[in-house]
């Protein structure tokens, strides 16, 4: 996971709302006329598993943006039909959007750094993520936590079984490892474009 890979914290910040949401509409609603930008949206929380599967997926994003060749209309869309393995809109908004009864989401930036493709990057070279990332836009998302009435989850992102199934991972075993649970994750965002 993370430490094992040494990436930064990605920027997202997990929160918890008051009560288990009834009208996911409204509150997405609030989210998006107070985020600075629309490269800033609401994740499910159970579909970010780990800081590599959130920094792969914005890899992928960006290489998309560049070279504009994006299925989404917008950076926030594509990176939730990403994370969800899929080719249709519609289903990723219903695997990794709010829903009715979710009493927590995560908080997202994605960064816009790195003018050129990243992957065009020599094997030399890599792919630099500045560490600063998440604590730059941390005031911002601390911001958006105000205005949904939400609090702070002190916790990073973690595979889990429950969440496979939430972004439509089909899993045929059961007590998976931490390190197997991430992999299958990453396996499944890497389908986006090859499956309905």
């Amino acid at each position: 996971m993370a430490d094992g890979h040494r990436v930064p914290w990605f920027p997202a910040w997990g929160i918890k709302f008051p009560v288990p949401l009834d009208d996911p509409r409204s509150v997405v609603g609030v989210f998006n006329e107070w985020r600075p930008s629309e490269r800033w949206l609401l994740l499910a929380f159970d579909a970010a598993a780990s800081e590599v599967h959130l920094w792969t997926t914005w890899h992928a994003l960006r290489r998309r943006e560049l070279r504009g060749d994006m299925v989404g209309n917008s950076v926030e869309t594509e990176f939730l039909r990403l994370i969800s393995g899929t080719h249709q809109i519609k289903t990723a908004f219903e695997r990794a959007g709010l829903r009715s009864g979710d009493n927590s989401a995560w908080i997202v930036y994605l960064p816009e750094f790195g003018g050129n493709d990243p992957y065009q990057a020599s094997a030399e070279e890599g792919v630099e993520i500045p560490r600063e990332t998440y604590n730059e836009a941390t005031i911002e998302a601390e911001r958006l936590m105000l205005h949904l009435k939400s609090d702070l989850i002190p916790q990073r992102p973690i595979p889990t079984e429950n969440g496979l199934r939430r972004v439509g991972a089909t899993s045929n075993s059961e007590n998976l490892s931490i390190p197997e649970l991430e992999t299958r994750f990453l396996a499944h965002a890497s389908m986006s474009d090859l499956q309905n």
